[in-house]
């Protein structure tokens, strides 16, 4: 199972994350982090789109096995986005459901109510946890996206630093010894 999650801070340092759970147990060689292009900065359900998307297409790609099944962060929008980049990728018939935090309800397609699973269900823990690990996947990314932004302006602010300098000043961790 992959769990996909959106990140951004207020509308910028907008990335994805996806996690993969194989046998309940997080299979971290298979996690990927994306960051969002264009329009999809500012939409929840476009960020949604471009991640599944993307990983769908480099699955089929790269001929990788697909999930047995994708859940996404999120409620009925995250999982229409989902359902739609499937479609558009010709795998329709890839189960997938949405998560949503504030019941712990489990949307599933083309149906209207979610499923709701005994807060104590071995099923809705699982997903939960694959949700958690996604959201921890993401927010890091965010934020060391916004890092690296925030130190490249400040860099900017000091007379005589340029691109050049400030590009050789970035990437040095510590001097080197003489």
């Amino acid at each position: 199972m992959v769990c996909i999650d959106i990140s951004t801070n207020q509308g910028r340092d907008t990335v994805g994350s996806l996690v993969w759970f194989e046998g309940g147990r997080p299979r971290k060689a298979e996690y990927r982090r994306y960051k969002i292009k264009g329009v999809a900065q500012q939409d929840d359900y476009a960020a949604v789109h471009e991640v599944v998307t993307r990983f769908l297409r480099r699955r089929v790609e790269e001929g990788k096995p697909l999930p047995d099944l994708m859940v996404i962060d999120g409620g009925k929008g995250q999982l229409g986005a989902a359902v739609d980049a499937a479609r558009g990728a010709q795998l329709e018939r890839l189960p997938i459901v949405s998560l949503a935090k504030r019941d712990e309800e489990v949307f599933l397609p083309n149906q209207p109510d979610p499923l709701r699973l005994s807060r104590r269900s071995p099923s809705l823990k699982l997903l939960q946890r694959a949700r958690d690990e996604a959201h921890r996947f993401a927010v890091g990314y965010s934020r060391k996206r916004r890092s690296a932004r925030t130190i490249t302006s400040e860099l900017l602010r000091i007379p005589g630093v340029g691109p050049s300098r400030r590009r050789h000043c970035s990437s040095d961790s510590a001097p080197s010894p003489a």
